[in-house]
């Protein structure tokens, strides 16, 4: 019974420290990971302004060019 309960402290010191070391690389990755998408996400409106914004100046710059190359050919 004793060697049982030995072996099982030695088993259980062996595995936890590898374990905790894991898992605590596992939540920093985690971590970076969420304060990326956060970053992300907090930039995301501004460029979706710029972004629709460019398309409106192209859309308005092309109905533009079509007007006007409708007026010379007539």
């Amino acid at each position: 019974m004793c060697n049982y309960f030995a072996i099982n402290v030695l088993q259980n010191l062996l595995f936890c420290v590898p374990k905790a070391a894991v898992l605590h690389g596992k939540s920093v990755g985690f971590a970076s990971q969420n304060s990326r998408f956060r970053n992300v996400k907090t930039k995301l409106p501004f460029s979706k302004e710029i972004i629709f914004t460019k398309l409106k100046l192209l859309f308005c710059f092309k109905k533009l060019l079509v007007v006007k190359t409708i007026r010379v050919t007539f």
